[in-house]
């Protein structure tokens, strides 16, 4: 018998990466709590997506509604499965700044302690399963705002010729700059799957996400960019631009696109990888073109409210360089584009979020 363990199985990348692993013939064993309720309220629910899963897959997925913070049921979690257990994906989290300043405690101790909870039972239980940590682009905190930007009609943009036009790449500093209390904990987490490939020669990768994304986000206003557009779009909902002229740029990878990235570490693992991953040049956009595709596929226009104050830590201007992975996994292809990933939260919610008639 072959596992994957997926953290975080009912979220957007952890319930893509239960699909794509079961398909890949191996026995899934999903692990969440639906903390994303506790954080955004109930329409942030992943309940719906647990279901949809165990419907779809059946014996080939079994859950597990552990607390990664809870050490006892972890740890009998992993001695249950040994040494049977393949890949070990880690997608749970708390992923919200404005969140993280309201309980730094929780956010520290789900994202970095969790993390930590984690890797010590892969060392104990099952030390050739590589990891594959979900971790972010906030652990540059705002480095990215010291860059050179020019401001254009619709976005922000890099000064042509800077060594980081095609994407910033994994050399960026993560010091003296600020990062946010969610900025931090990713920080610690990044840092600690690091170190447990160096020091214990564990295979570990630490995956550095843009705009992670795609139709099984539960989106609400504190997390999930392009879902929550679309979402406000057909629903009618006012949404909120934090600052920036809204030409605040982000690039978005879909979900699809990082699972086959898990994929290719997973066939060919390395120690303490770390990669930057999202949407690149090929997949990018600001708030305002954001806005203007949402429009074009429903026909509505955008209720927006302007706040003047952007959100601590954020980037003003963030498109990733997928340079060093492609360079070690030159057969990953890129598939999905921003207006590819709208059309499809859309089709995907129309009975859900559009007012029936």
């Amino acid at each position: 018998m072959s596992v994957a363990v997926v953290t975080g199985s009912g979220g957007l990348i952890g319930s893509e990466a239960v699909r794509h692993f079961a398909g890949l013939g191996l026995d899934v064993v999903g692990i969440d709590n639906d903390m994303r309720q506790e954080f955004f309220g109930a329409e942030a629910s992943t309940a719906w997506n647990v279901r949809r899963l165990a419907d779809e897959l059946g014996a080939a997925y079994s859950h597990h509604g552990i607390d990664i913070r809870d050490r006892d049921a972890l740890a009998a979690l992993f001695r249950r499965y040994g040494r049977d257990v393949a890949v070990v994906i880690h997608t749970a989290a708390q992923p919200s700044h404005d969140w993280a300043v309201r309980d730094p405690f929780t956010d520290f101790d789900v994202n970095a302690v969790g993390t930590l909870n984690v890797l010590q039972n892969v060392r104990e239980h099952c030390i050739n399963a590589p990891v594959i940590h979900c971790s972010t682009n906030k652990v540059y905190g705002d480095r990215p705002n010291s860059l050179p930007l020019v401001e254009l009609e619709t976005r922000w943009e890099i000064e042509s010729g800077h060594p980081y036009e095609q994407g910033i790449r994994e050399d960026m500093s993560i010091d003296s700059c600020l990062h946010s209390v969610f900025g931090a904990s990713k920080v610690a987490a990044d840092v600690m799957v690091q170190e447990y490939g160096r020091y214990f020669d564990m295979k570990t990768a630490c995956f550095r996400g843009g705009t992670l994304t795609g139709p099984a986000h539960s989106a609400t206003e504190l997390h999930g960019f392009l879902g929550y557009v679309m979402r406000c779009n057909m629903e009618r909902r006012t949404y909120k631009i934090f600052g920036y002229q809204g030409k605040m740029v982000r690039d978005a990878i879909h979900s699809s696109d990082v699972v086959s990235a898990f994929e290719a570490f997973f066939r060919n693992p390395r120690s303490a990888a770390v990669y930057n991953l999202g949407g690149g040049r090929h997949s990018n956009t600001s708030h305002r073109e954001a806005f203007a595709v949402a429009e074009q596929i429903t026909g509505q226009e955008m209720i927006t409210e302007y706040v003047e104050a952007n959100r601590i830590g954020d980037h003003k201007w963030w498109i990733g360089s997928n340079e060093a992975f492609q360079r070690d996994y030159p057969d990953w292809k890129q598939v999905y584009d921003v207006p590819m990933i709208l059309r499809e939260i859309h089709e995907a919610n129309v009975e859900k979020w559009m007012p029936q008639s």
